[in-house]
């Protein structure tokens, strides 16, 4: 990603001329409806990573203490999960102000009102008392190794007991390093799925 146009999605005012796509996703019996726009990490299509982390949502057992998404776009994974645990409060935090206005759009047209969207650099916008039963993330790689380790090390300090941080990440882009990282911060990391290069790690917070 050399052009400007394409580094934009990790950062927090995108310039990119507007060019937005309505792309309709279902996951699990699930219908979702996604504006998305230039200046946002996948605007064509809810990337296959982000599908393969959906999937390994489904039937996850974690403790009902609502849930964080960070990195959340234009919303994919935090409005699954809002659709599909309603009783959850999910929040979504980005730095990127034209995912985050995206996000909010569709969980409009979605009809989901369980969510708190909100800017975020990581976790610096996340009350620090606040805990979840559940962080998903499908990390910005190339906002770099920095960024990355501050999501997978921060999640455990916002995790309750027994908590889960779910994160779907490419071998070729850091799966071995990240999932020693989980093993280091949590005692544990599991391997949930490996689909066609993408790895779904999991770290519970015992």
């Amino acid at each position: 990603m050399t052009e400007t146009k394409n580094q934009m999605y990790f950062e927090s005012n995108p310039t990119s001329k507007h060019d937005e796509h309505v792309v309709d996703y279902q996951v699990n019996g699930i219908d979702l409806k996604f504006t998305t726009d230039a200046g946002v990490f996948s605007k064509l299509q809810v990337d296959y990573g982000t599908g393969v982390l959906l999937k390994q949502m489904v039937g996850l057992d974690f403790p009902p203490c609502n849930i964080l998404d960070v990195g959340t776009g234009y919303g994919p994974l935090g409005l699954f999960a809002a659709k599909f645990w309603p009783e959850q409060t999910v929040e979504m935090v980005d730095v990127n102000e034209r995912g985050l206005n995206l996000a909010r759009q569709n969980a409009a047209v979605n009809n989901i009102a369980n969510v708190l969207i909100y800017s975020s650099n990581v976790y610096e916008e996340v009350a620090a008392s606040k805990k979840f039963g559940l962080i998903v993330t499908n990390p910005p790689i190339r906002a770099g190794k920095a960024v990355v380790t501050s999501i997978l090390s921060g999640a455990k300090n916002h995790l309750v007991e027994k908590g889960i941080l779910l994160v779907v990440i490419q071998k070729k882009q850091g799966e071995p390093s990240a999932r020693k990282l989980l093993q280091a911060t949590f005692g544990n990391c599991s391997i949930l799925v490996r689909d066609k290069g993408y790895y779904v790690l999991q770290a519970v917070n015992n």
